[in-house]
């Protein structure tokens, strides 16, 4: 099987100390983050807020994947997601949100990004380990395709002998 795309993560999109009043308030700072590193245009932030109201984006694990409806397509300008932890956790109709990944995509590229984040998501050690990530750095890691959750490798080790 080919390896996985990498998904669409701008750094400027992550942010690990958010706080949010309500479900609405963080899927509107989701959205605030894909349009601050320009993946869409205001409108698209409405949509998510909508989408929610039809169907909940709640998928377990304290994570919700917040997107838009068909009719923000046309706001989207390019595939992105956003990364939020809110420490502090937002009630998301009686469940515990902790993480939050904003989706952003044109056509039909949704499918491939709740794809690629379902595989991760789905793995508790991963969802668990994303929840946890105290920086940018390591929240890129784990999203990164073929991560399987594992420490990363302290690349500075070699293998040196002595004489």
């Amino acid at each position: 099987m080919p390896d996985a795309a990498p998904l669409p993560l701008d750094r400027r999109a992550i942010r690990l100390t958010a706080e949010a009043a309500s479900r609405d308030d963080a899927i509107r700072q989701c959205g605030q983050a894909l349009l601050d590193v320009g993946a869409i245009e205001e409108p698209y932030i409405d949509t998510m807020v909508e989408r929610e109201r039809s169907i909940s984006t709640y998928v377990g694990e304290g994570v919700a994947i917040p997107h838009g409806t068909l009719a923000g397509k046309d706001a989207v300008h390019h595939d992105a997601i956003s990364v939020l932890r809110f420490p502090a956790g937002v009630d998301w109709d009686g469940e515990p949100v902790v993480l939050c990944v904003g989706i952003a995509a044109r056509g039909d590229g949704h499918v491939r990004l709740l794809s690629e984040l379902a595989q991760i998501l789905f793995d508790p050690d991963r969802a668990k380990a994303l929840r946890e990530a105290a920086d940018a750095d390591e929240v890129i890691r784990l999203l990164s395709p073929g991560d399987a959750g594992v420490p990363a490798p302290d690349r500075t080790q070699r293998e040196e002998t002595s004489e």
